[in-house]
């Protein structure tokens, strides 16, 4: 099934209850090519250097999104354009996002990655830990912390992965019921977005649903 099928059902899938983003790390300029001529605009990279490449190769409207760890010295190559980095989950990162936000003239939305997944492979922000850190970022004027990501633990049994959602959907809940600017709750893979959805998610990050498995 060609890419753009792939894309076009997951959409009829989920409907407008959530925005997709195409996970396009390691995949071929060809590749996302095809995914945009099908309409698609929103891509998500896990690594600065691949990002930055892209971007300078591929048109000018379509939206990145940063989904990996992001290291502090690597922001100032993506400040410039990014428009969504979903992995901030310490303040030394937060600051340099601020920093790098300043130079460029623009406000840099970001999401809280929070840790849900029992894996220590995963990286996020401790759940105990959110409302200090998130009150420590009011000060930041670049930043424009507009919801919160996770990933669930990799796993085949639905019961741990529909929990960990809830985990952090009732986070995400007591933020957006007194703030409005907390809209983007960022949570849902290829093999389990059907069950973020069910549990709130208004954008799902999926890869290899959408251009087939990598070998690598």
């Amino acid at each position: 099934m060609s890419i753009e099928q792939q894309i076009s059902n997951i959409k009829n899938e989920i409907l407008d209850k959530a925005d997709l983003i195409a996970v396009s790390k390691t995949r071929t300029i060809q590749e996302i090519e095809e995914a945009y001529n099908s309409g698609q605009l929103k891509f998500g990279e896990n690594r600065v250097q691949e990002i930055v490449d892209k971007q300078s190769k591929l048109p000018g409207d379509i939206e990145w999104h940063m989904i990996g760890h992001l290291q502090k010295n690597k922001v100032k190559y993506i400040a410039g354009f990014i428009n969504l980095i979903h992995s901030l989950d310490r303040i030394s990162l937060a600051k340099e996002i601020d920093k790098q936000a300043k130079k460029e003239d623009r406000i840099i939305d970001c999401l809280i990655q929070i840790k849900i997944s029992k894996e220590d492979s995963k990286f996020g922000l401790k759940i105990e830990d959110f409302t200090d850190f998130y009150k420590s970022l009011e000060t930041f004027e670049n930043l424009n912390i507009i919801g919160l990501m996770g990933m669930a633990t990799f796993t085949s049994d639905i019961e741990v992965i529909d929990e960990e959602f809830k985990m952090i959907k009732r986070v995400y809940d007591n933020v957006a019921s007194i703030n409005p600017k907390f809209r983007v709750l960022s949570i849902g893979m290829s093999d389990d977005y059907n069950i973020a959805i069910k549990n709130g998610s208004n954008m799902i990050r999926v890869g290899s649903k959408i251009f087939g498995k990598r070998n690598y």
